[in-house]
Protein backbone atom coordinates (compact mmCIF):
# COMPACT_ATOMS: atom_id res chain seq x y z
CA UNK A 1 0.00 0.00 0.00
CA UNK A 2 1.39 3.40 -1.01
CA UNK A 3 2.18 5.93 1.67
CA UNK A 4 -0.30 8.83 1.80
CA UNK A 5 0.90 12.22 0.69
CA UNK A 6 0.62 15.16 3.06
CA UNK A 7 -2.08 16.57 0.77
CA UNK A 8 -4.09 13.37 1.23
CA UNK A 9 -3.62 13.62 5.00
CA UNK A 10 -5.28 17.05 4.93
CA UNK A 11 -8.58 15.41 3.98
CA UNK A 12 -11.41 15.85 6.47
CA UNK A 13 -11.72 13.06 9.02
CA UNK A 14 -14.98 14.04 10.68
CA UNK A 15 -13.29 16.83 12.58
CA UNK A 16 -13.46 19.16 14.43
CA UNK A 17 -14.98 17.65 17.53
CA UNK A 18 -15.14 18.65 21.18
CA UNK A 19 -15.06 15.94 23.84
CA UNK A 20 -14.88 15.88 27.63
CA UNK A 21 -11.39 15.61 29.06
CA UNK A 22 -10.90 12.15 30.52
CA UNK A 23 -8.23 9.79 31.82
CA UNK A 24 -4.71 11.13 31.92
CA UNK A 25 -5.70 14.35 30.17
CA UNK A 26 -8.24 15.13 32.88
CA UNK A 27 -5.70 14.30 35.59
CA UNK A 28 -3.15 16.60 33.98
CA UNK A 29 -5.39 19.52 33.00
CA UNK A 30 -8.45 19.15 35.23
CA UNK A 31 -12.07 18.95 34.19
CA UNK A 32 -13.24 20.50 30.96
CA UNK A 33 -13.39 19.82 27.26
CA UNK A 34 -10.81 19.24 24.56
CA UNK A 35 -11.01 20.20 20.91
CA UNK A 36 -9.66 17.87 18.25
CA UNK A 37 -9.22 20.43 15.45
CA UNK A 38 -9.79 19.79 11.76
CA UNK A 39 -6.86 20.00 9.35
CA UNK A 40 -8.53 22.78 7.36
CA UNK A 41 -8.75 24.96 10.50
CA UNK A 42 -5.03 24.70 11.17
CA UNK A 43 -4.26 25.37 7.50
CA UNK A 44 -6.51 28.42 7.47
CA UNK A 45 -4.72 29.93 10.47
CA UNK A 46 -1.28 29.20 8.99
CA UNK A 47 -2.37 30.74 5.67
CA UNK A 48 -3.36 34.00 7.40
CA UNK A 49 -0.02 34.75 9.09
CA UNK A 50 1.37 37.74 7.14
CA UNK A 51 4.92 38.44 6.00
CA UNK A 52 7.13 39.45 8.93
CA UNK A 53 4.84 37.91 11.55
CA UNK A 54 4.80 34.51 13.27
CA UNK A 55 2.46 32.37 15.32
CA UNK A 56 3.09 29.59 17.81
CA UNK A 57 1.28 26.29 18.04
CA UNK A 58 0.10 27.35 21.52
CA UNK A 59 -1.43 30.57 20.15
CA UNK A 60 -3.20 28.51 17.51
CA UNK A 61 -4.47 26.08 20.13
CA UNK A 62 -5.89 28.84 22.32
CA UNK A 63 -7.62 30.49 19.37
CA UNK A 64 -9.14 27.20 18.18
CA UNK A 65 -10.33 26.27 21.67
CA UNK A 66 -11.96 29.69 22.05
CA UNK A 67 -13.65 29.38 18.64
CA UNK A 68 -15.23 26.07 19.65
CA UNK A 69 -15.99 26.92 23.29
CA UNK A 70 -13.59 24.22 24.50
CA UNK A 71 -11.33 24.37 27.51
CA UNK A 72 -8.33 23.53 25.35
CA UNK A 73 -7.27 22.23 21.95
CA UNK A 74 -5.26 19.02 21.83
CA UNK A 75 -1.56 19.90 21.80
CA UNK A 76 -0.54 16.67 20.07
CA UNK A 77 -3.13 16.78 17.29
CA UNK A 78 -2.62 20.50 16.65
CA UNK A 79 1.14 19.98 16.32
CA UNK A 80 0.68 17.01 14.02
CA UNK A 81 -1.74 18.96 11.84
CA UNK A 82 0.70 21.87 11.57
CA UNK A 83 3.31 19.37 10.38
CA UNK A 84 0.86 17.95 7.82
CA UNK A 85 -0.01 21.44 6.54
CA UNK A 86 3.71 22.22 6.23
CA UNK A 87 4.33 18.93 4.42
CA UNK A 88 1.49 19.60 1.98
CA UNK A 89 2.93 23.06 1.29
CA UNK A 90 6.30 21.43 0.65
CA UNK A 91 4.67 19.06 -1.84
CA UNK A 92 2.96 21.99 -3.54
CA UNK A 93 6.25 23.86 -3.77
CA UNK A 94 8.02 20.79 -5.18
CA UNK A 95 5.33 20.67 -7.88
CA UNK A 96 6.15 24.25 -8.87
CA UNK A 97 3.37 26.11 -7.07
CA UNK A 98 4.50 29.54 -5.98
CA UNK A 99 1.65 30.45 -3.64
CA UNK A 100 1.93 28.06 -0.71
CA UNK A 101 1.03 28.08 2.97
CA UNK A 102 3.82 30.01 4.75
CA UNK A 103 4.47 27.21 7.22
CA UNK A 104 7.85 28.65 8.25
CA UNK A 105 5.96 31.37 10.15
CA UNK A 106 4.52 28.79 12.58
CA UNK A 107 6.77 28.13 15.55
CA UNK A 108 6.80 25.72 18.43
CA UNK A 109 6.30 27.06 21.94
CA UNK A 110 8.93 29.45 23.17
CA UNK A 111 9.75 30.61 19.64
CA UNK A 112 11.49 27.38 18.62
CA UNK A 113 11.80 26.51 14.95
CA UNK A 114 10.43 23.14 13.82
CA UNK A 115 12.97 20.63 12.57
CA UNK A 116 10.21 18.51 11.02
CA UNK A 117 9.08 21.14 8.52
CA UNK A 118 10.12 20.75 4.87
CA UNK A 119 13.78 21.66 4.46
CA UNK A 120 14.37 21.32 8.20
CA UNK A 121 15.67 23.98 10.54
CA UNK A 122 17.99 25.61 8.02
CA UNK A 123 15.28 26.35 5.45
CA UNK A 124 12.90 27.68 8.12
CA UNK A 125 15.73 29.82 9.49
CA UNK A 126 16.58 31.13 6.01
CA UNK A 127 12.96 32.03 5.23
CA UNK A 128 12.43 33.77 8.55
CA UNK A 129 15.65 35.74 8.11
CA UNK A 130 14.47 36.79 4.64
CA UNK A 131 11.47 38.31 6.41
CA UNK A 132 13.71 40.29 8.77
CA UNK A 133 13.83 37.99 11.81
CA UNK A 134 16.93 37.11 13.79
CA UNK A 135 17.45 33.47 14.71
CA UNK A 136 19.84 32.35 17.42
CA UNK A 137 21.16 28.85 18.05
CA UNK A 138 21.27 27.60 21.62
CA UNK A 139 22.46 24.03 22.16
CA UNK A 140 21.43 22.95 18.64
CA UNK A 141 18.00 24.56 19.09
CA UNK A 142 17.03 27.33 16.70
CA UNK A 143 15.08 30.13 18.36
CA UNK A 144 13.41 33.29 17.13
CA UNK A 145 14.35 35.78 19.83
CA UNK A 146 11.58 38.05 21.10
CA UNK A 147 9.04 36.25 18.92
CA UNK A 148 6.27 37.72 21.09
CA UNK A 149 6.97 41.12 19.51
CA UNK A 150 6.08 39.81 16.03
CA UNK A 151 3.33 37.36 16.90
CA UNK A 152 0.32 37.59 14.62
CA UNK A 153 -2.85 38.42 16.57
CA UNK A 154 -5.69 36.05 15.72
CA UNK A 155 -9.12 37.60 15.62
Amino acid sequence: MAKKTFREKLADKGLPKVEPLSGGMEKRYGPGTILIPAPYEVKQIMDEVPFGRVITINDMRQYLADQHGATMACPIVTGILARIVAGAAGEDEADGETSITPYWRTLKSGGLLNEKYPGGLLLQKQRLEQEGHQITVKRKRYLLEQYEDVTHALT
